[in-house]
């Protein structure tokens, strides 16, 4: 039984990629729930640190829940979509992560927005964090050339999301239709695919198959299979 868990491609506080040009590019960021380290370090001793519970389901209280989040649930019990909660501190480093996986017994994932060099294209890519990833091998599969990663300002503007909690189920937000799906295939083979619901400070696992058939084709986005 695969099991995949997405993680923000800003979670971490650095990470890189080997562009077309075989130019090592890196990009720095903190979650906007945490003005240092030290902030998520604390929040996270606050919420009781490891011990993470898997719940099923919306929280019964959204007291002090970001609406963004109330949404996402309200989609998915319209939608019918049974799927499992765990709150945690803004998961930005690995141990955080690990801690997770390990509630949700599920592989920890990568969620990269990129966009072409005229900023006028953009994609939400969805790949196992074990495979590493090289501009030249997207950009043929999709016919996009110098992909790199996309400002936050557009996810903010696209996906309502910020920098650390970046979500497929962001795409809810994307009235617009600007941004396009991709889905390495190891994560279409898996049986279970986990992601926030919009924020960093929860996450969800559902199944893979009803994110393809239920959740994209409610949101009105379709997906382009990539092998990487």
């Amino acid at each position: 039984m695969n099991k995949i868990f997405f993680i923000a491609k800003f979670h971490f506080p650095k990470m890189s990629f080997t562009g077309q040009s075989g130019i090592r590019l890196s990009i720095t960021h903190f979650s906007p729930l945490c003005k240092t380290r030290k902030d998520c370090y604390n929040g996270r001793k606050r919420k009781g640190g490891f011990g993470m519970e898997l719940q099923k389901g919306r929280p019964a209280d959204t007291a002090g829940r970001l609406e963004k989040e109330i949404r996402t649930y309200d989609l998915l019990d319209r939608l019918g979509v049974a799927y499992e909660r765990v709150d945690h501190a803004p998961a930005m480093t690995m141990e955080v992560c690990q801690e997770i996986d390990q509630t949700l017994q599920a592989v920890i994932c990568k969620n990269l927005f990129l966009c072409n060099r005229q900023e006028t294209a953009f994609y939400l890519l969805m790949i196992p964090d074990t495979k590493v990833f090289h501009t030249k091998d997207l950009s043929a599969q999709i016919g996009a050339a110098r992909l790199s990663f996309a400002k936050p300002e557009y996810m903010e503007q696209f996906l309502d999301i910020t920098p650390g909690s970046v979500s497929v189920l962001g795409l809810m937000n994307d009235t617009g239709h600007r941004v396009q799906l991709l889905i390495d295939e190891d994560v279409l083979n898996s049986e279970f695919v986990g992601c926030h619901p919009c924020i960093n400070t929860s996450s969800l696992r559902l199944r893979t198959k009803d994110l393809i058939e239920k959740i994209l084709p409610a949101v009105e986005h379709d997906f382009i299979r990539v092998k990487l």
